[in-house]
C-alpha cells in the first residue's frame, strides 16, 4: 500500500510540474508538452495533479476540447474504481 501512495505522489508531482512548465512554455512562445503526454499522465495516475495544475497555473481551464478529454478520463477513472471495488477485478 505504501508503495501504491508513492506512486501516485510521484505522478502527480510529475503531472502538476508538467503543467507548470507547459504553462511557462506557453508565455514564452516555446515547444510545449503535448496534450496527449498530460492526458497520459494523468489516465495513469496523475489526474489529482492535473487538475490542480490547471488551476493553479490557470492553464487549459478555458480550452473546451482540453477539459472534455479530461472528464472522460475522470470517468473510466470512476467507472475502473467501481468496478474493481464491486466486482473485485
Amino acid at each position: 500500500m505504501k508503495i501504491l501512495l508513492l506512486y501516485f505522489l510521484i505522478i502527480n508531482s510529475i503531472t502538476f510540474l508538467l503543467t507548470g512548465y507547459d504553462k511557462f512554455q506557453t508565455k514564452r512562445h516555446n515547444r510545449r508538452i503535448p496534450e496527449s503526454t498530460l492526458f497520459v499522465l494523468a489516465f495513469i495516475g496523475g489526474s489529482v495533479g492535473l487538475l490542480t495544475g490547471m488551476f493553479f497555473f490557470r492553464h487549459k481551464t478555458s480550452k473546451t476540447s482540453f477539459i472534455m478529454k479530461f472528464l472522460y478520463i475522470i470517468l473510466v477513472q470512476a467507472v475502473i474504481i467501481y468496478l474493481k471495488s464491486t466486482h473485485n477485478i
